[in-house]
């Protein structure tokens, strides 16, 4: 599914989906104008197939913005994730859970709202980390951000938060201000570490990459190298079946298995690099 919200995302003044409980499936949605960027659109799409081994059908409805954000709301409830996460929309009005760390996100981009599996799992595995104290955290691929502001909320740290994306630095970067973390946030355009200020800015005591299984294999050597003695990885977005894959690689570049999690379909690993934990102070 995510692999198609970054396809729309692309073309789409927002997207979001929605999960049909009767069904077990999930629909992503995008809005735009009609006949614009059609071959972007149509790129997109291919190169979502192409990473997800899922050709989805692609289905066209004329529907006006207002009614589009009203279905968007209507399927934006107020997740609680964990033991420690709420997370719900900017629309909804009434108190948030108490004793729980609430993070509100803009409905209309809900693209790692909290509903998906693998946000699920990846905010459980940053309740287990929380007991280590990591000091320097990346978020790769980091959407709305949802990950990165949890980390900070948690951690009471600095995150800097990563993506190819424009529209999703952008939506970070807002989310980030929406919660009153934007000291905290710090968001770059950046494709992950291909970039220097990335590398630079390690090695890191936690990385969180909530992605696919195809880039999370072909980049496991350079994390391996960016990340800190003693230092932790969260590795999230793929499923079941794709975990043995996506393990194996990182294994062979000495990485050890820490905690496995499952949420339906969607496996999230808990990776440490042997060594002693960092101490240094945070930049």
């Amino acid at each position: 599914m995510e692999a198609y919200e970054a396809a729309l995302s692309t073309v789409c003044t927002g997207v979001s989906f929605f999960h049909d409980t009767t069904m077990e499936r999930w629909r992503v949605e995008g809005l735009k104008p009609v006949g614009r960027d059609e071959p972007a659109l149509a790129a997109a799409l291919a190169l979502a197939a192409s990473v997800s081994g899922f050709d989805a059908a692609l289905e066209r409805a004329p529907t006006s913005p207002d009614g589009w954000l009203a279905r968007s709301y209507a399927s934006f409830s107020e997740q609680l994730i964990g033991r420690r996460f709420a997370v719900r929309g900017s629309h909804l009005h009434h108190a948030p859970a108490a004793g729980r760390i609430t993070l509100t996100l803009d409905a209309g981009l809900a693209f790692g709202s909290g509903e998906h599996g693998s946000t699920r799992g990846a905010l459980r595995a940053l309740e287990f980390v929380v007991r280590r104290r990591p000091r320097r955290i990346v978020d790769l691929g980091t959407g709305s951000g949802i990950l990165a502001m949890a980390a900070a909320c948690l951690l009471h740290r600095r995150v800097l938060a990563v993506d190819i994306e424009p529209q999703s630095i952008r939506v970070a970067r807002s989310n980030a201000r929406r919660n009153r973390l934007g000291p905290l946030i710090r968001t770059r355009l950046a494709d992950g570490w291909r970039n220097p200020t990335v590398r630079q800015a390690g090695p890191y005591d936690l990385v969180l990459a909530n992605i696919l299984a195809r880039p999370l294999r072909q980049m496991a050597w350079r994390l391996s190298t960016n990340l800190a003695p003693g230092g932790r990885v969260i590795l999230g977005g793929f499923l079941r079946r794709q975990c043995r894959g996506v393990l194996a690689a990182h294994r062979r570049r000495g990485l050890r298995l820490e905690l496995r999690l499952q949420e339906a379909d969607w496996t999230t690993l808990v990776l440490q690099r042997p060594g002693p934990a960092s101490r240094r102070s945070p930049s």
